[in-house]
């Protein structure tokens, strides 16, 4: 999994908070509430996160409409294990001691 930066976060943020697909435009509309952003950087970024494989995309009439290509769950789960696939089994133990108390 490529790591996304802030703004790509962000915007996977959006996408997994809505079930439907989300148009270039809604999701400008959406990250305008809160900074200002040209639409075409909006663009970019979707069009890079269904590059990297985090959002898929179809075209419907003029407009491409966007969708996570995994939940939150499984992203973050994918994640977690390719880091921990990093560390050598006693680094790995640790780090799931401290998840488990973390979490109890």
């Amino acid at each position: 999994m490529a790591i996304p930066g802030e703004l790509e976060a962000t915007v996977m943020g959006i996408l997994w908070s809505r079930p439907e697909p989300l148009s270039v435009r809604d999701v400008h509309e959406v990250l305008s509430a809160d900074r200002e952003l040209a639409y075409t950087t909006v663009m970019t970024v979707l069009d890079r996160l269904a590059k990297k494989g985090l959002a898929t995309r179809r075209l419907v009439g003029r407009a491409w409409l966007y969708h996570p290509a995994r939940s939150r769950t499984e992203e973050v789960s994918s994640a977690l294990i390719d880091e921990l696939a990093k560390l050598d089994p006693r680094s790995r133990a640790d780090v799931l001691a401290a998840l488990r108390a973390a979490f109890e």
